[in-house]
């Protein structure tokens, strides 16, 4: 990655603030009582995929589905889950409104079937997060300023935009997660295919196979 000033990042930030008001809509006290989260978050993850392919084509070029990808994007899901296991078991003990907050997480859940959020979050959801924030976000900010500047300002822009919940413990969540594809991302960019499957195998694990 190198510093590119002649793309406009006005398509990069027009996005954001997009996805920022749908993560609105599904999250805030004030809207998500009154909509189906894993509509309107399919929804946004069609949106923001077409905002990426409109304006940052190049993850397209950036797929490869090779054997190594995969068993690497499994790999970085499994580990990932692992730390949240982890996690899940101390917070409580620290924190003493963890186990609450994370209730509020998944009682998300009681909106649609199992079997249609898990698929949900592997086809659609967690590909299309993939694409968004790692293969156009910080792809862009790392191109316009630095690779250490766009990782940060990406994975800062993907933690607050959960804010909206009024949740720390998704703020956590989100910014653990967040670093850690990016972090990958920040070295290997040429991974994108590992982190697609790995956050859609992540999402599927926490939310419905395996919650913690």
């Amino acid at each position: 990655m190198y510093k590119d000033m002649t793309k406009s990042m006005r398509p990069v930030w027009a996005s954001v603030a997009v996805a920022a008001a749908l993560w609105f809509v599904m999250f805030s006290p004030l809207t998500a009582a009154h909509v189906n989260f894993w509509v309107v978050m399919t929804c946004a993850a069609v949106t923001l995929t077409t905002l990426s392919t409109i304006f940052g084509r190049e993850w397209i070029g950036s797929l490869r589905p090779t054997v190594h990808n995969i068993l690497l994007g499994i790999a970085i899901a499994f580990c990932l889950w692992c730390v949240f296991w982890v996690g899940g078991k101390i917070a409580p003990l620290i924190l003493p409104f963890a186990s609450e907050q994370v209730g509020m997480i998944y009682s998300t859940r009681a909106q649609a079937s199992p079997v249609v959020i898990a698929a949900l979050l592997l086809l659609i959801i967690g590909p299309a997060e993939e694409i968004f924030w790692r293969g156009f976000v910080q792809r862009r900010l790392m191109e316009r300023y630095s690779p250490n500047a766009g990782f940060l300002i990406a994975t800062a822009l993907y933690t607050l935009i959960h804010i909206w919940a009024l949740n720390f413990m998704l703020l956590v969540a989100a910014l653990v997660a967040g670093f850690a594809w990016g972090l990958i991302y920040r070295f290997f960019p040429q991974r994108l295919t590992a982190l697609i499957i790995s956050h859609a195998l992540w999402d599927a694990f926490a939310f419905v196979i395996l919650p913690f």
